[in-house]
């Protein structure tokens, strides 16, 4: 085997074995639906966002059923970082307190279930 052909096996062989390795990271860390509906049980989320995280008690809470996960997902992680302060982060003391003692792992299996829900969210062209 020429050394170039050899080079060129073993790059292929490099390269599927990173793309086997990212693959399995990825199930690894794939999120729990059921864990994120539990998560929104406990946390009362209704309480605000309505039946089924679809119909808010009040016009200034948004409706989150159907909403990209990771939009929600970072949404939560920025009223998490927030600390009140408006210029950094998201500013709301209630989520901020509802969300300060769910980890990273929580908020993308929290942010899953609410993407699984259907929603009434339109989507404009």
């Amino acid at each position: 085997m020429k050394p170039s052909q050899a080079l060129h096996t073993t790059f292929k062989a490099a390269c599927a074995a990173a793309l086997i390795g990212m693959a399995a990271s990825n199930a690894a860390q794939a999120a729990d639906i059921a864990n994120g509906k539990a998560l929104s049980d406990s946390h009362n989320c209704v309480a605000c966002h309505g039946p089924n995280l679809n119909n808010p008690v009040s016009g200034e809470y948004p409706k989150l059923a159907g909403q990209h996960a990771s939009y929600v997902y970072w949404a939560m992680r920025q009223y998490q970082m927030g600390n009140g302060n408006p210029n950094f982060g998201r500013n709301n003391a209630i989520m901020a307190a509802q969300l300060q003692n769910l980890s990273q792992s929580d908020l993308k299996d929290l942010a899953a279930y609410i993407q699984s829900l259907n929603g009434a969210l339109v989507l404009k062209k």
